[in-house]
């Protein structure tokens, strides 16, 4: 027990609680040593106190591998710090090979210093390019506006860290980050068995004149290391030297723009609607730099001082260029899209920003008289001389009573041009005005199988040849050309219109298949197939009663009608008690068929059906459509068959929701269950009828081998005479009580199809749909479309891709479909989702813009040799994907002969630098220098960098030779001096 713990229990045995006096324990430790202290719980916590050894790193590591940090908090008393972890992940084939530790071996960091594989590392933290360090820790003040500035915090910083390092045994360097946080200064250290490495840094605004020179810079570096050696170590010197390139005005920018002025005039011919532009108006490169590099040097080998300079970077052994990239471009596809989903975001109904609504009838103001006048019209314009100019005319004069020609937000030329893009049945052939509408087709052919053409599966949009993605198209184009959201409620009270006039006059509307709403499409696509179905079930039903009408008039008798839709409505009786006269449609339970449609079932049918008023006595077969194999009744023996039934009624995805929710309601009551099993089986008893009808004398035996051949079991067995007899019953679900099947059969009348009770009201229907486009506000149609936009913006930006062919591009294109393949299902997504994805088109868009103007500069479409016009893509690409990018051949290669014609062009055209200019007229610049090939063929360079590397022992003769580096960089209004000094602790 410790001794002041012992004497507190004394106390306390000895004397009353009360009196147990305080100990003050003088040993605590103060706020420097608990910083010290928390410093090693870090350190430990990373797992840096292990001595390891490392192999020199291969070339371009610090640029390809990935580079990864840890970060914790920590606090000196009131002063908070952040300390973060920098280290490059190595791909280390051997899991043993921190295990495997060199003799009296340097740490990792003192190796680095001296290794010339990563010199200048473009991609990387500012640390690792000064001093080519692979791993170091950094403490600095967590807060931005806070900075270690006086020279004695730096010191206690510097001194605490010291100490860590010797408590733990650390061999990572951990800099402290001092003055403000914009100047970049750190101080550091780096400690092994016996030697330690001191990291010092100087920064200047303004260069000293003897130091912007490689002798100067030695200078500095010998007197520093302070060898005591004669003669000095060999000094290996590395050298870059940045140009820039910022003149592009003698190339022009391949992408061409549209008229802006000329468009939003009224001309149509800029640019074509159902096409989505592309590309970039101003040029997305703005600066090049190309970066002269003199890897391997040795003092003595070159030349470069106050006077004279052999660093022509004409003749520097490596290049590697850079491209900077101008600040968001500015981008058709993405603008378009962009304004498109801002429309998202207003409030305003179609009526606030058009005034009036173009769906009001005129009769508001006038005499009721007027409508019964319309009896005495003359007989309207046959159809097939009408147009879609003809078509809305009547419905353009109510809406300039209530605004003028000139206030009408497209004017003809424009919208003429769109209803005709839209609708290219309607376009007139003749100057008479006759035109070529048709009644043969419901909708276009589907196009071929591909990724692309189901592309609008993963989006939940439209085809890409449906009426309902060219409508998104043209609503794109007038939003951002012709109006804006103006021209928006204008072209949809329009489109409106003509969907209300193909309705009431029979026409299908084109661009749309032939099919129920597919449910895999947005929601707007379905309500236009709906209103198709709803065309083509009404035009069947006038076709319909023409055939009953010849019928009665050949007076046949047993005549099979063809199979349609929608017959006309019979007066027939109520069936199934009072529920079924409700005009609801609801779901039904699908049947097991599968195996009989090749035999021309007809089964999992939908809807409410009636019983005939009166049953007659003689049956006679009607609503046959073919005999169904050879099947025969079970008991009159007659041959079985399949009957003309209903077509099952329609459902977009808000009507299944809506009939869903009524059906959940119901409750789980046996009242609720067996009013919800009707319903669901409404479309039962309308094919029981027409079994019925069709097979005189049936049973409820028959209909199910023919509904559902599952729930009727056969079983072969013997008679007393041996012979094999098949006998046949209902499943066991079918014998319930109270079966819905049975219950429904006993109610079932024969009644033939074209005599019930329309299972689907197409007139209520289509009048729901025009009712739910008239309502739609400019923001719930772009809600509506955006999936759409977004799904042609994807083709385009792949159409425009094939023609690059670019690696990245392509993975970015996959991650935006499968991003918006999981954003765009759900019926509203957030909005913050939709703008990641319409920034990744942004980025493919200017990504292609960045290549096409590089291969404009570079001059790749004007190359001739195949080989060569091969590798100078592949170089022009490889910018996408790398920050720097290596010259093959340096400027004697291809793409080096091109980037030097590009600065030679830029010096011709441009008058004498002013920087030359001072240093001719201050004498720092001799006449040979001044016309050398460095200064007519390129500019001054915009930056100056500088390695010194040797190995010398310090601070004795004595000592162990060890790793010593300068690194030094030189810009216009910057100079600064990163020094790595190391020195023996064991021999001083």
């Amino acid at each position: 027990m410790p001794f002041g713990t012992l004497l507190l229990k004394m106390a306390a045995d000895s004397e009353p609680e009360s009196e147990v006096f305080e100990i003050t324990d003088f040993t605590t430790a103060s706020e420097w040593e608990r910083f010290i202290s928390r410093v090693e719980e870090v350190l430990n916590d990373w797992k840096l106190i292990n001595v390891s050894s490392g192999k020199p790193l291969e070339k371009g590591a610090y640029t390809t591998e990935i580079w990864e940090d840890k970060s914790d908090e920590i606090t000196f008393a009131d002063f908070r710090f952040s300390v973060m972890h920098h280290y490059l992940v190595q791909k280390s084939t051997d899991k043993n090979a921190k295990d495997e530790l060199v003799e009296d071996a340097l740490p990792v960091a003192m190796q680095d210093l001296l290794c010339m594989n990563n010199d200048f590392p473009p991609r990387a933290h500012c640390l690792v390019r000064w001093y080519g360090l692979r791993e170091l820790v950094v403490i600095a003040p967590a807060a931005n506006n806070e900075a270690v500035l006086s020279e004695s915090k730096c010191n206690l910083l510097l001194s605490s860290v010291s100490i860590a390092l010797g408590n733990t045994g650390c061999q990572v360097p951990v800099f402290v980050q001092i003055h403000h946080r914009n100047r970049k200064m750190y101080v550091g250290e780096c400690q092994g068995p016996g030697v330690r490495t001191d990291f010092e840094m100087v920064h200047l605004r303004k260069v000293p004149s003897q130091y912007s020179h490689l002798s100067g810079l030695l200078d500095i570096f010998k007197s520093k290391i302070g060898c005591p050696l004669t003669p000095l170590p060999a000094i290996n010197i590395s050298i870059r030297l940045t140009y820039i390139l910022q003149d592009w005005q003698q190339y022009f920018w391949p992408q061409q723009p549209p008229d802006i002025d000329a468009l939003i005039g009224g001309e149509v011919g800029g640019v074509e609607f159902g096409k989505l532009p592309f590309g970039a108006c101003e040029d997305p490169i703005s600066e090049l730099h190309l970066a002269a590099t003199w890897p391997h040097l040795t003092e003595g080998i070159i030349v470069d001082n106050d006077v004279y300079s052999d660093l022509d970077p004409a003749q520097a052994p490596q290049w590697s260029v850079r491209v900077r990239k101008a600040d968001n471009p500015q981008c058709l596809l993405s603008d378009f899209v962009t304004e498109f989903f801002k429309l998202c975001r207003r409030k305003e109904s179609t009526d606030e920003i058009l005034g009036r609504s173009a769906f009001e009838e005129e009769g508001k103001d006038a005499d009721i008289s007027q409508a019964l006048s319309k009896l005495t019209e003359p007989a309207p314009v046959p159809i097939h001389k009408l147009s879609v100019t003809n078509m809305v005319h009547t419905a353009k004069k109510k809406i300039r009573k209530h605004r003028g020609i000139d206030e009408s937000p497209l004017n003809n030329d424009v919208l003429n041009t769109v209803l005709m893009y839209l609708f290219p049945d309607a376009v007139d052939k003749s100057a008479d005005g006759s035109e070529a509408r048709t009644n043969t087709s419901v909708g276009s052919i589907p196009p071929p199988e591909s990724e692309d053409s189901n592309l609008y599966i993963q989006f939940k949009s439209a085809p890409s040849d449906s009426l309902t993605y060219k409508l998104a198209l043209c609503l794109c184009m007038i939003n951002f050309y012709h109006g804006g959201v103006k021209g928006v409620a204008h072209l949809w009270q329009e489109f409106v219109l003509e969907m209300r006039y193909r309705w009431e006059n029979n026409f299908f509307i084109p661009g749309l298949t032939s099919s129920a709403p597919d449910l895999r499409c947005c929601l707007l696509h379905q309500k236009l197939q709906m209103l198709n179905c709803c065309i083509e079930r009404k035009k069947a039903r006038d076709e319909g009663k023409k055939v009953i009408n010849l019928e009665k008039q050949k007076d046949t008798v047993d005549r099979d009608y063809p199979k349609e839709s929608d017959k006309e409505k019979g007066e027939v009786g109520k069936s199934w008690e009072s529920w079924s006269d409700s005009e609801e449609e609801f779901f039904e339970c699908l049947s097991d068929t599968e195996e009989l449609k090749g035999n021309g079932q007809e089964g999992g049918k939908k809807g409410i059906a009636k019983e005939s008023s009166k049953e007659t006595l003689v049956l006679k077969p009607e609503g046959r459509l073919h005999a169904y194999g050879t099947m025969k009744l079970l008991h009159p023996g007659q041959p079985l068959y399949v009957p003309v039934t209903q077509e099952p009624a329609p459902m977009t995805e808000d009507l299944l929701e809506e009939q869903s929710e009524v059906l959940a309601k119901l409750g789980t009551s046996a009242e609720g269950a067996h009013l919800r099993a009707r319903m669901q089986s409404a479309c039962l008893l309308s094919d029981m009828e027409s079994f019925k009808a069709a097979n005189p004398g049936c049973c409820l035996e028959d209909f199910v081998r023919w509904y559902s051949p599952r729930d009727y079991i056969e079983e072969e067995t013997v008679d007393e005479e041996g012979g094999v007899v098949i006998k046949g019953e209902l499943s066991a679900r079918m014998k319930i009580p109270s079966n819905m099947w049975v219950e429904a059969w006993e109610t079932a009348k024969p009644v033939p199809a074209r005599r019930q009770r329309r299972l689907f009201d197409d007139t209520r229907e289509a009048e729901k749909v025009l009712h739910y486009l008239a309502i739609q506000k400019p923001a719930d149609l772009a809600r509506h479309l955006l999936s759409c936009v977004i799904h042609a913006a994807v083709l385009k930006v792949k159409e425009e891709e094939s023609l690059e062919d670019i690696g990245l591009v392509k993975k970015i294109i996959k991650q935006i479909i499968s991003h918006s393949s999981k954003v765009l299902r759900f019926p509203n997504p957030e909005d913050k989702k939709l703008e990641e994805i319409i920034g990744q088109i942004m980025n493919v868009e200017a990504t292609i813009a960045r290549a096409r103007s590089l291969k404009a500069k570079f001059g790749i479409e004007k190359c001739t040799k195949e080989e060569e016009r091969k590798d100078l893509e592949k170089f022009v690409n490889s910018f996408l994907e790398q920050p720097e990018v290596s010259v093959l051949g340096a400027g004697r290669g291809p793409a080096g002969i091109i980037i030097h014609k590009l600065f030679v062009n830029t010096q011709r055209v441009a008058p004498m630098m002013p920087y030359e200019e001072e240093l001719k007229r201050s004498g720092s610049m001799d006449e040979k220098r001044l016309n050398s090939g460095m200064s007519s063929d390129f500019p001054p360079p915009a930056g100056r960098e500088v390695i010194l590397r040797t190995t010398v022992p310090r601070p004795a003769p004595y000592s162990k030779p060890l790793p010593q580096r300068m690194y030094s960089v030189l810009t216009k209004d910057d100079f600064r001096l990163a020094g790595a000094f190391s020195s023996d602790t064991t021999f001083f």
